[in-house]
């Protein structure tokens, strides 16, 4: 197995923590929510959702190249719903990533062909979904449900 991407994480108060990506990267600083932290910085579930989402929209951005299809610009909203597993400790039961094309469908005609394929091109997401569901939706500029 080839060594993958590799962080240095540091405590510097209660449940805050630096993260160090390594050379000529930003630091960022990470904390929990209040009660338990002073939500100083993102939470742990932020930034698996934000690791997700990430990939997913440079999967899609990807594919459309293959396909030479301009779609103007991609976002995306990623949402983990919680739940408790059976001792009642708190899980990420799913994520919900809502991905938003900045073009109509009808502009971009092989759409279909890329989002046929693009999920598979994500690293993240596909390792994420053997343990943790993942529904992905993709919408135009127009708001029209894509996938």
């Amino acid at each position: 197995m080839d060594a993958g991407p590799t962080i240095r994480i540091t405590q510097v108060g209660a449940y805050v923590f630096t993260v160090d990506f390594g050379a000529g990267l930003p630091g960022l600083l990470t904390d929990e929510a209040p009660p338990v932290g002073g939500g100083t910085g993102p939470i742990p579930e932020q930034l698996l959702a934000s690791g997700v989402a990430n990939c997913l929209c440079a999967s899609l951005v990807f594919a459309l190249g293959k396909f030479r299809q301009d779609a103007q610009g991609v976002a995306a909203e990623a949402t983990c719903r919680m739940a408790r597993n059976p001792e009642g400790r708190l899980r990420i039961g799913g994520i919900d990533v809502r991905i938003r094309l900045g073009a109509a469908a009808e502009a971009m005609p092989r759409i279909d062909r890329v989002l046929e394929q693009f999920e598979r091109f994500c690293t993240v997401s596909e390792s994420v979904k053997a343990g943790i569901p993942v529904a992905v939706s993709v919408e135009d500029a127009d708001g029209a449900r894509l996938a």
